[in-house]
């Protein structure tokens, strides 16, 4: 079952009377609240725990404030949501870095699986393949091909060493076997500019910050980098369908909390994030942002977060990703 078909399902037992226990009586939420972001303030996983954050104060009777702590790709954040206690009052956006790529790549100082509540995720965002308007190759098929013609010479931008975009480059270059140029740049805006500069050959980009120079023309969306294609970009082929079967490397973001919150504060969390991310204002930004398969029960985000650490040790091993010194 799709875990958006979940999330409606979920909520629409939830409006039958008698059908369960009302779990929001037996377990408010007490406040103030804060959400923990591992992201500078402006960013897509800030401004989507903002939006939510604002909605959830509303529901439950009490401020929700985002707290930002930036740094080590968001590790900083999360190790000191991992000490808080687990009274509900602090919950963290966990995102791709923070507990699958990082854990696998710094010497963090929590466990992703073990150290955290998982309440529900938020969305789950393809990266794109991206080039200059200029560049007259522009199929993967082709761009394989170039790099094989000339190794070592055809360079690919990311938002940094160890970022989603930087894993889903290296995971495009072992199944390709393509020996290729990684630049590493300090976040989406200055490799945009070289991308469109021509300073690089391509880039692999977040979609939220992509999107809008593929809509101006600035900017060439090439493949986008899960199973399925976005709703938002359906023209524009997944790497899987382009000859790379099974290459999945989105981001994604979702609410989690210290270890240890009772299990009745859970669900009702998890029951106010689902009916928040069913809102149409909500959805519709989550859909500006290419986010999909948002909510769903907790025990399913947590068995995401643990697949999700297992697939991209592997990479940053198989790859020999090194952190920055």
């Amino acid at each position: 079952m799709q875990r958006r078909q979940f999330l409606l399902g979920a909520v629409a037992g939830l409006a039958v009377p008698g059908l369960m226990p009302s779990l929001a009586r037996a377990a408010d939420v007490a406040g103030p609240v804060r959400i923990v972001v591992g992201f500078a303030p402006g960013g897509g996983t800030d401004v989507l725990a903002r939006v939510i954050g604002q909605k959830l104060g509303a529901m439950w009777n009490t401020s929700v404030l985002v707290e930002n702590k930036p740094g080590a790709t968001g590790a900083i954040a999360a190790a000191y949501v991992a000490k808080q206690p687990p009274d509900g009052t602090t919950l963290l956006m966990a995102h791709v870095n923070s507990h699958a790529i990082g854990p696998a790549l710094l010497d963090v100082k929590y466990d992703p699986r073990a150290d955290f509540t998982p309440i529900s995720m938020v969305g789950v965002t393809p990266n794109m393949l991206t080039c200059r308007p200029e560049q007259k190759v522009r199929t993967v098929k082709d761009i394989v091909a170039l790099c094989r013609q000339k190794p070592g010479q055809i360079s690919f931008g990311s938002s940094g060493i160890g970022s989603a975009q930087h894993l889903a480059l290296e995971m495009f270059r072992l199944q390709a076997k393509l020996d290729v140029v990684h630049v590493p740049y300090k976040g989406s805006g200055p490799l945009v500019a070289d991308l469109i500069g021509g300073q690089i050959d391509y880039a692999f980009d977040t979609m939220t910050a992509a999107t809008p120079f593929i809509q101006q023309g600035k900017v060439i969306a090439i493949a986008q980098t899960r199973l399925k294609r976005a709703a938002s970009h359906p023209n524009v082929p997944t790497l899987a369908e382009s000859g790379f079967p099974g290459l999945d490397a989105a981001s994604w973001y979702g609410l989690v909390g210290p270890k240890g919150m009772s299990p009745a504060l859970v669900q009702r969390m998890n029951d106010d994030v689902n009916r928040v991310l069913l809102m149409p204002d909500v959805a519709e930004r989550l859909k500006s942002f290419g986010a999909e398969d948002s909510g769903g029960s907790s025990q399913q985000f947590g068995a995401f977060i643990a697949s999700e650490s297992t697939k991209w040790a592997k990479v940053v091993k198989d790859a020999g990703v090194k952190a920055e010194s």
